[in-house]
């Protein structure tokens, strides 16, 4: 998940979740912020715009018009190799060759 519309660093990466199996279709709530994960076996996270792992929340400044948020997903034919703590570019260049479909949701949110 990305906000394209924060100031620095563009873009803003909210989460970054490799490796998910091919059957499941959801994520439990609350998610550990923990490199590896047993449930689902073999997800890894990346590194957000914090340097931290796990998901981070939007959180845009208040008074800015409304940000997007960009969750981003692509099927793979085959498991990526990458250590945990991956960033956005490194696991964009890993799947280069490996994208079999992608989709987008949007969404957005702004703070009063």
């Amino acid at each position: 998940m990305e906000d394209p519309d924060a100031k620095e660093p563009k873009p803003f990466v909210h989460w970054i979740a490799t490796n998910i199996p091919a059957g499941i279709t959801s994520l439990r709530e609350g998610v550990p912020a923990a490199p590896r994960l047993k449930l689902p076996d073999g997800l890894t996270q990346g590194v957000n715009s914090r340097g931290s792992f796990g998901y981070f929340g939007p959180k845009p400044p208040v008074g800015d018009p409304p940000h997007r948020y960009h969750f981003q997903v692509f099927a793979l034919d085959a498991e990526i190799e990458l250590e945990p703590g991956a960033d956005r570019q490194n696991v964009l260049d890993a799947i280069q060759e490996h994208v079999l479909a992608e989709g987008e949701l949007t969404g957005t949110f702004q703070r009063e």
